[in-house]
C-alpha cells in the first residue's frame, strides 16, 4: 500500500516541519504540498523534504484561498501521478492518529468495497506560550467539542476523511469530505482515527490568520465561519490578544476541567515528537531511526472517545442530506435550463 497525504500550507513554520515528520513516522509514504505566499520560512521547511525526496512541491500565488479546489488537484495528483492506493488530506494544525497499528494498518483493514475511512477532530487548547514548541505545552484536549451548529465556541466536532486513490476525486471544503467514483460508499459511524488538532497556538499565529488572511476568506466562494469572523473582528478592535487569552487553559482551568470530564490531559503528541526531534529542532527523516508505535487504547479510552465521535453519526447524516438537497437543485437548474430554451422554440414556430 502507498498513503500519500497532501498538505495545504501558508506560513505554518512554527508547526509543519512537526506535522510532515510525524506523519512521515507514522505510514504516510509521500507528501503533495501547497504553498500558499508563505513568508515565514515554510517554504524552505517544504523545500528541505522535497530535496530528500519525500515531497512534490505546487505553489499557488493567489489571495483568494481557493482551499477545496488546490487540495482536489493534489488528491488527483496523487492517485494519477504517484501511484497512490490511498490519500489523506490534511491541514498544517492536524496530526493524524490510528487507534492501533500504523495509518497503514487501519487502511488495510477495509474491505475493498468501501472508499472512505472518517477522522474524528479532536481539540487542544492554547496554554501561556512560554516559547517552547506548540506541542510541549499544548497537552490540554477538549472532551467535549460543541455541535458544529452552537454558537458558543469555535471548537466543534467534525470529521475528516482519508479516502482510495481517485484521478476524479472531489474534495469538500475544508478536507471534511470527498466524492467520486471509487470512494461510495463510506463506512459510517466508525472512526478509527483521531485527528489531533492544534489551531490555535500563539497570539502572533492567530493574528497571522485574523488579519492577513480575511482577503482570502471574504473571497472564498463557500463563505465564512464563525470562528473567522470572530477572530478578524477581534483583530480590527484591537482585541486579539484578549480574545485568544479566552481560550487559554489556566492551570485553575485545567483542574476544574478534569474534575468535570470535560478536559484531559493527553501528552501522546508531545512524546511522539519528542522521540523523531533532533537536538537542533528539526526533526528526523523517516529511515533515521524505528517508525512511531500506535499502541492500543484500553477500554476506558474506548469508551470514552465513543461518547464524544457519537456526535459524528449525526453530522454524517447532515452531510448527507446536504448533499442530497445540492444534487436536487442540480437537477432542478438542469431541468429548468432545457425546458425554458425548448418553449422559446416552439413559440417562435408558432
Amino acid at each position: 500500500m502507498k498513503l500519500v497525504m497532501t498538505l495545504l500550507a501558508r506560513d505554518e513554520a512554527d508547526i509543519v516541519d512537526a506535522q510532515i515528520a510525524f506523519h512521515l513516522h507514522a505510514g504516510v509514504d509521500f507528501v503533495v504540498a501547497t504553498d500558499n505566499r508563505s513568508e515565514d520560512g515554510t517554504t524552505e521547511i517544504l523545500e528541505r523534504y522535497q530535496r530528500a525526496g519525500l515531497l512534490h512541491l505546487l505553489r499557488e500565488s493567489g489571495d483568494d484561498m481557493r482551499q477545496d479546489e488546490w487540495v482536489t488537484r493534489m488528491a488527483r495528483l496523487a492517485a494519477t501521478d504517484l501511484g497512490a492506493d490511498w490519500v489523506l488530506n490534511a491541514d498544517a494544525d492536524e496530526f493524524w492518529w490510528p487507534r492501533g497499528g500504523s495509518l497503514k494498518d487501519v487502511l488495510a483493514l477495509l474491505p475493498d468495497r468501501y472508499g472512505l475511512v472518517r477522522g474524528c477532530w479532536r481539540h487542544f487548547l492554547p496554554r501561556p506560550d512560554d516559547g517552547e514548541l506548540f506541542a510541549e505545552r499544548m497537552t490540554v484536549r477538549l472532551c467535549t467539542p460543541a455541535h458544529p451548529g452552537a454558537k458558543a465556541t469555535i471548537f466543534h466536532a467534525h470529521q475528516k476523511v482519508a479516502h482510495r486513490a481517485d484521478p476524479h476525486v472531489a474534495i469538500a471544503p475544508g478536507n471534511h469530505d470527498a466524492d467520486g467514483p471509487r470512494l461510495a460508499p463510506p463506512i459510517r459511524g466508525w472512526h478509527p482515527l483521531e485527528v489531533l488538532h492544534f489551531s490555535l497556538r500563539s497570539v502572533e499565529q492567530l493574528r497571522r490568520k485574523a488579519v492577513r488572511d480575511w482577503r482570502g476568506w471574504v473571497q472564498n466562494r463557500h463563505g465564512l465561519t464563525l470562528h473567522q469572523v470572530l477572530a478578524y473582528e477581534a483583530g480590527r478592535d484591537g482585541r486579539l490578544e484578549e480574545y485568544f487569552d479566552s481560550f487559554v487553559a489556566s492551570d485553575e482551568d485545567l483542574e476544574r476541567g478534569i474534575a468535570a470530564g470535560t478536559l484531559a490531559v493527553d501528552t501522546r503528541l508531545r512524546d511522539a515528537l519528542r522521540a523523531i526531534r533532533r537536538e537542533d529542532g528539526c526533526f528526523r527523516l523517516p529511515g533515521d531511526q524505528p517508525a512511531l508505535s500506535f499502541p492500543r487504547p484500553g477500554v476506558r479510552e474506548d469508551a470514552l472517545y465513543a461518547g464524544e465521535a457519537s456526535v459524528l453519526v449525526e453530522i454524517d447524516g447532515v452531510v448527507r442530506a446536504e448533499s442530497r438537497v445540492e444534487a436536487l437543485e442540480e437537477r432542478v437548474t438542469a431541468l429548468e435550463q432545457g425546458l425554458v430554451p425548448r418553449a422559446r422554440r416552439r413559440l417562435a414556430r408558432r
